[in-house]
């Protein structure tokens, strides 16, 4: 008998037997994905504007180097360590809806704070470290909670299917968000930018609180346990899964290569290649053509090499399409602007296709009540990477230059793939389906 809520490798038999086409009609016909998935897709379109504008209000506003944007990065991640495993064990004691909508809310207000302080001419790199720091406190919930209250309005079966239309839609909202972003730093100021992620915060909030289906309920209060004990077994669980492992570990060595490129690409892209923030925005807006290519694709790969393989070719194509940029030639700028666009195209494609693919194997192997501390677990996990990438990220561009800091980034994806190779994880070929802990309920009276 295995750990509770470790994945089994499937047999042939746990096959799926619904069609990936009927799996997006059955979706598209239900109103409640529908108001998550709106709710997602503006989300994620404020957000990348604020992604790109944040670092550009501290390089172009107040002058940062490396090491300040290092810091900015760092702040969010040291952020999602702090409350990461806490929020896995609340998310599986509460509401995820509720939970997601207070933290939509909540970075609504945050942001604000930013063009407010620019308006005032009180912007400083302090205010911004506190932004980023709370508000990637509030998106650690969301996120935990994000991952863990799909399973409970979508079958397992479809969850490929459905994580592929979120990611399809976010990766519209990606190509638009970033070429429009660039284009509102450019004339109105990155602090400005920032408001409209404010308001974007606000709508997936409404969004969200137009949903009327129950969720399977918490654990009653008299049995729920500690919340240290509850964390410790979310640690246990994916310690002592090979598959949740290896998913673990591989995640984090791909986030130590986020973590680097996250910290120098706007710099590189800035003062290596000589390219604005317009062109910049544009060129990150085409990764999501790049990701929308990967949704697209990510169900036909899985039904012809299975979930393991599927993972690693995503792995492989992600690795090569992020190699490109440090080969990306200084003093020549549409060259360089060239292998920027490739990899955006490339890599954040297969990049698509193995965050899919892995996100669905995990949210199909756990059950419904213990899956917040599993996310919790590996997403703290892969942060401490990510910030071990930001921070390393930070000083070997400082010393030694941002090409060799994005050389010893690629070396985290290499050993990602390494580690889903020796592991059961290349072997699984269908989702196992895990039945949730208590099943979907009704929709609830519109006046509740």
């Amino acid at each position: 008998m295995g750990e509770p809520g470790a994945p089994r490798i499937p047999e042939a038999s746990d096959a799926p037997s619904e069609g990936a086409f009927a799996s997006l009609r059955a979706l598209w016909g239900d109103r409640t994905f529908l108001a998550l998935w709106s709710a997602s897709t503006i989300s994620v379109f404020g957000s990348l504007i604020t992604r790109t504008a944040l670092p550009f209000a501290a390089i172009l506003v107040l002058g940062a180097g490396p090491l300040e944007i290092s810091a900015l990065r760092s702040a969010e991640l040291i952020a999602a360590l702090v409350v990461g495993l806490v929020a896995g064990a609340w998310v599986d004691r509460l509401r995820r809806r509720q939970i997601m909508i207070w933290a939509d809310l909540g970075r609504a207000v945050i942001l604000a704070t930013v063009p407010i302080a620019f308006l005032a001419n009180v912007l400083g790199l302090e205010l911004l470290l506190f932004v980023a720091f709370a508000t990637a406190v509030l998106s650690t919930f969301f996120d935990v909670a994000d991952n863990a209250y799909l399973p409970s309005i979508v079958p397992r079966e479809r969850l490929v299917a459905a994580n592929s239309a979120l990611t399809a839609t976010g990766s519209v909202a990606e190509f638009s968000s970033f070429g429009i972003g660039g284009f509102l730093i450019q004339v109105f100021t990155a602090p400005i930018a920032i408001a409209i992620d404010a308001v974007s915060f606000v709508v997936s909030a409404l969004l969200l609180g137009t949903i009327r289906r129950r969720e399977p309920p918490p654990n009653p209060v008299a049995d729920r346990e500690p919340v240290l004990r509850e964390i410790r077994d979310g640690l246990r669980i994916v310690a002592h899964s090979p598959v949740l492992r290896a998913l673990a570990l591989s995640h984090g060595g791909t986030h130590i290569l986020w973590g680097v490129f996250g910290t120098g690409y706007l710099l590189f892209a800035t003062e290596d290649l000589q390219l604005g923030p317009a062109a910049i925005g544009v060129i990150a807006g085409l990764g999501g053509i790049g990701s929308l290519i990967g949704a697209a694709l990510t169900p036909a790969f899985t039904r012809r090499f299975g979930i393991g393989r599927t993972i690693l070719l995503g792995m492989l194509g992600f690795t090569l399409g992020n190699a490109l940029i440090p080969l990306a030639p200084a003093g020549a700028v549409l060259i360089g602007a060239a292998f920027l666009i490739t990899q955006q195209l490339f890599g954040d494609a297969f990049a698509t296709v193995y965050e899919i693919t892995e996100v669905s194997l995990v949210q199909a192997s756990v059950e419904d009540r213990i899956l917040g501390r599993v996310n919790a677990t590996i997403h703290t996990f892969t942060t401490l990477l990510t910030l071990a990438g930001a921070v390393g990220g930070g000083i070997i561009a400082e010393v030694w230059g941002l090409r060799a800091a994005f050389a010893v980034g690629l070396l985290g994806a290499v050993f990602s793939m390494v580690v889903v190779w020796f592991s059961p994880v290349r072997f699984i070929r269908d989702a196992p389906l895990v039945p949730p802990s208590a099943m979907p309920g009704d929709e609830l009276p519109i006046t509740e």
